[in-house]
């Protein structure tokens, strides 16, 4: 990931673990890249509902995800990701900690 795609990364992880009115739209938006079929996906209109600067960060990951040849995950990103779906897919996270 290039610098100004993981600056934007980190500046949306820290949103989607806030507690703000946006932080929700923004965990959506990184959950539907990490699994868009078990964390459901990205309503495009959300973009109407965050500022114009968050909105321009998920433009740069889109961007840059879009020039990637195969399929790219923030998987060093995990433990991050894995709180966002703690905290906003709590049934998600319950289901995959269940013992097998």
């Amino acid at each position: 990931m290039d610098e100004p795609t993981w600056a934007a990364f980190q500046r949306l992880l820290k949103i989607a673990r806030s507690d703000t009115g946006q932080a929700r739209r923004v965990a959506n938006f990184i959950l539907a890249w990490w699994n868009a079929e078990s964390l459901g996906g990205f309503d495009i209109a959300d973009l109407f509902a965050v500022d114009r600067k968050i909105a321009a960060d998920m433009a740069v990951v889109f961007s840059w995800l879009a020039r990637q040849d195969d399929a790219v995950y923030a998987t060093e990103h995990r433990a991050e990701i894995e709180a966002i779906i703690a905290e906003w897919r709590p049934e998600v996270w319950a289901r995959s900690n269940e013992p097998a």
